[in-house]
């Protein structure tokens, strides 16, 4: 692939900066439930938000206490963020005076045995969905599930892509070519990954409670009532303490093409566990997992970036893949941002629409063995200790410092943004810029800002929380949500409900014959489970 500089050329005109620019983006926010007493809601999803299993844009992730709010696919930014203040808005009328847990690590939980795993109703589809839920219960416990996250989907133009592909004088389709790009996007993402936690990490500190009977390497620091720290760290929810999968660790799971990723993820799923063969799969009538590999299913594979395509009827996720390529990424690795009330802002998607289409248009060779091991070195250390004095990473073999290494990447990704900005606007230069202090001081980075939040508070992490989750309850009570909003949601509620009553009365097979065909066919619709 040619220099980034010299492929960036290409779109330097009125055509080029509308290919460019032509970015389809959507968002899925996690968040927990919480009761008028701060401590894990208990009682089931609100009838009034209607069916989880079926709804389009407010869902149930891990626990019937996990919300997720989805947007539709969105050309405009500010367009996308609106229509995910409206969903919250609408979700806290029906809470009957619950809130939201704005922090991606849980509030107290007492007892971890009585989380409330999602349900979804008595139909095949749903009751396997909730089956896959009780064999990560088993597989890795319910506190590491119930850690909440926000997830960014991104595509770039067909304009775009037929630019690069024009240019290129690869002779392969358009279609080979799109997923070619999108995994030279992966690797690059994957190779600079770790500047997500070190910008927008917003989980330096955590309850005591959740570290429970933990063994636990980490050396922390206490302050407050039961809050525990690391002084530099910027996102404990990626951490060992997080959501991983140490079972996962001996998967080799390839980004060097699509045909090699779709050859390690379905080996995966095929992959038996001792371990997991342990918890048994059926006890007696009672079903523990939907089986004993490494994987149930695919999603069970935890990355912080996926390729992702939408699964048509019966489909697999890799089977779409490999149906027609990559359609989208998802971007995995952000933690909820406790300064927005709907857990993330403008600014943060702006310099993540920069970021990617850096990754996209730089030279991205295949990874091997050592840069692997730099990729996961380099991304534990920022974890951990990303705000710390004179951090050095690792590059290609060499020693860099993390603040000479982010000074390069935001001198490039300054180009991008004075083409996208063009001479009408200046919201990209402003992103960057803005993030640009947090470069420089890593005292105004997302989990710089909570630990000062804290210690300026002298309160614990869970008062801190809880007083930001009464605050924007009240300011998303407040919203001004339109009668158009409300018809909208209404009617999406209500639909969702006669859906999934649809699909348990069209249900023909008992639910033993269901999972039998589910696990013997290798085209079952997985999406439907996750």
């Amino acid at each position: 692939m040619k220099p980034f500089s010299e492929t960036l050329a290409l779109f330097d005109s009125a055509e080029g900066r509308r290919a460019l620019s032509g970015m389809q983006r959507g968002i899925e926010r996690e968040t927990l439930r919480i009761d008028a007493d701060n401590q894990l809601a208990m009682d089931p999803h609100p009838a009034a938000l209607g069916a989880a299993l079926t709804h389009s844009r407010i869902t149930t992730d891990y626990s019937e206490a996990l919300l997720e709010f989805i947007t539709p696919v969105c050309a405009d930014i500010d367009a996308m963020l609106q229509g995910l203040s409206e969903t919250h808005a609408f979700a806290l009328r029906h809470l009957n005076g619950q809130k939201l847990w704005p922090v991606s690590m849980p509030c107290f939980v007492g007892n971890e045995q009585k989380i409330p795993i999602a349900h979804y109703g008595t139909s095949n589809s749903g009751r396997m969905k909730n089956l896959y839920r009780k064999g990560l219960t088993y597989r890795y416990g319910a506190l590491m599930q119930i850690i909440a996250g926000v997830h960014f989907n991104f595509s770039v133009s067909q304009e775009l892509w037929q630019r690069l592909h024009e240019h290129s004088g690869s002779a392969l389709s358009l279609c080979d070519f799109k997923s070619e790009g999108y995994f030279g996007l992966i690797r690059n993402y994957r190779r600079l990954v770790w500047v997500l936690p070190y910008l927008f990490g917003a989980s330096p500190a955590l309850c005591s409670s959740f570290i429970k009977d933990q063994q636990t390497e980490l050396v922390f620091e206490q302050m407050g009532q039961g809050t525990l720290f690391l002084p530099y760290a910027t996102s404990l929810r990626m951490s060992d303490l997080g959501y991983t999968n140490k079972e996962q660790e001996q998967l080799d799971i390839s980004y060097n093409s699509l045909a090699e990723y779709l050859r390690g993820i379905r080996a995966a799923i095929k992959l038996p566990s001792q371990k997991f063969a342990n918890i048994g799969v059926k006890v007696g009538d009672d079903y523990r997992q939907l089986n004993a590999n490494i994987l149930q299913i695919e999603n069970e594979f935890y990355a912080p970036i996926r390729a992702k395509r939408v699964v048509q009827q019966g489909e697999k996720p890799s089977d779409a893949l490999a149906r027609a390529g990559v359609e989208y990424i998802e971007v995995r690795a952000l933690d909820v941002n406790p300064f927005s009330p709907v857990g993330v802002e403008a600014s943060q998607l702006r310099l993540l629409d920069l970021f990617l289409l850096y990754c996209l248009l730089s030279p991205s060779p295949i990874t091997d063995e050592a840069e692997e091991h730099e990729i996961a070195a380099n991304l534990k250390a920022v974890v951990l200790e990303g705000r710390k004095p004179g951090l050095l990473l690792q590059r290609q073999g060499q020693s860099i410092e993390r603040l000479t290494w982010m000074r390069q990447l935001f001198s490039q990704l300054g180009d991008i943004a004075k083409l996208l900005d063009g001479d009408d606007s200046h919201q990209y230069q402003e992103a960057l810029a803005y993030w640009q202090q947090a470069v420089e001081n890593p005292d105004k980075t997302l989990s710089g800002r909570v630990l000062a939040q804290l210690q300026m508070a002298g309160q614990s992490h869970g008062n801190w929380v809880k007083n930001l989750a009464e605050q924007y309850r009240q300011q998303l009570l407040d919203y001004p949500l339109s009668e158009a909003a409300i018809a909208s949601l209404e009617a999406e509620a209500q639909r969702s409900l006669a859906k999934q009553q649809q699909l348990e009365q069209d249900d023909t097979l008992s639910f033993d014959e269901s999972l039998a065909q589910y696990l013997g066919n290798a085209t079952t619709e997985e999406a439907s489970f996750t």
